[in-house]
């Protein structure tokens, strides 16, 4: 199999790291002040927003699903590129989408209900909400999702899930 990015996954890097040079990294002081300044934290500052809003101008927002409903969908190979021209905390990484949001996406597009997509799913793509992923496991330490000692297996019509919690 050949890893290679496509052209398409070349242009849309290329594209990516001007936006953070020209957007998203002059926007960092302003994003770290209004933070700061905000009532809650983890609400949205009005720069992020606006990041947002000329991220999906620009077409350069939710880039990840392989799956052309969502997005220009590409192949996963092609996107491995995109998080190291994003990395630096805290904003690059979210004015696309990042983890956990990525994640728990995909998780929706193959296994939700239409019903789950229509509340949910578009909403996570649009940004409007954000997701978690949270878990427990009482005698095994780390948040390694691998150590989980719960198991959830179909059985019929129903998912059985075994395990303490």
């Amino acid at each position: 199999m050949d890893f290679a990015l496509s052209a398409k996954a070349q242009d849309y890097l290329g594209r990516l790291k001007v936006f953070m040079a020209e957007h998203v990294i002059p926007a960092e002081p302003e994003y770290g002040r209004q933070l700061k300044g905000g009532d809650l934290p983890w609400n949205n500052p009005r720069v992020m927003e606006e990041l947002k809003a000329k991220a999906k101008a620009a077409g350069l927002w939710n880039l990840f699903l392989p799956d052309p409903e969502y997005g220009p969908a590409f192949p996963t190979w092609n996107t491995r590129p995109w998080p190291r021209s994003q990395a630096a905390p805290p904003l690059r990484p979210r004015c696309s989408t990042a983890t956990p949001r990525t994640g728990n996406m995909e998780v929706l597009v193959i296994c939700g209900s239409e019903a789950q997509k229509r509340r949910w799913l578009r909403a996570l793509l649009d940004g409007t909400i954000r997701s978690a992923f949270c878990m427990t496991e009482p005698a095994v330490a780390s948040s390694d999702a691998t150590n989980m000692q719960a198991a959830a297996v179909v059985e019929g019509d129903q998912v059985v899930c075994n395990g303490v919690k």
